[in-house]
């Protein structure tokens, strides 16, 4: 297997056999819980960064090599925009001078699968680039979504 193969598919968790994408979800808030508890929300935005950025290479070669446009067991696209929500869930959590608890934990998750699956404008808008760029725009931007959905439920009280 090579590098980009190993990557794209988040080390064969793209390749669960039922719904890989929440899968994928899964692994990235489980591997963000210690991280926003240890290090904070901008190691998380750091490696949302670093993920989004290795993914637009990686998801391109991978999808050029299978013959695919949009591989579903391509998740680094998941891990990237799920993230980019726990980010914002993170820095809401941070103004208000609490940790994310475990209510932020699961409406980030539950979100930002809503957002990528249903896809709403402008979500739809980003998936319709080419490329690695279009395979993780639309994650990206469902992770922005709903990572100020998120952010904005803690600054008004609700988290």
């Amino acid at each position: 297997m090579t590098i980009h193969e190993q990557l794209a598919t988040a080390f064969g968790i793209g390749r669960t056999p039922y719904t890989p994408g929440t899968a994928a979800s899964l692994v990235a808030v489980i591997v963000a819980v210690p991280i926003l508890y240890f290090l904070g929300w901008l190691a998380i935005l750091a490696l949302a960064l670093a993920a989004t950025a290795v993914g637009v290479w990686v998801s391109e070669v991978y999808a050029l090599d299978i013959g695919k446009y949009d591989p579903q067991e391509c998740v680094i696209d998941e891990f990237a925009g799920q993230w980019l929500t726990l980010a914002l869930a993170g820095l809401g959590a941070y103004l208000e001078g609490e940790p994310v608890g475990l209510v932020g934990y699961l409406l980030a998750f539950l979100l930002f699968r809503l957002f990528d699956i249903a896809k709403p404008w402008p979500i739809s808008k980003a998936e319709s680039l080419k490329g690695g760029l279009g395979i993780m725009a639309d994650d990206v931007a469902a992770g922005i979504v709903a990572g100020v959905v998120v952010f904005l439920f803690t600054q008004s009280g609700f988290l």
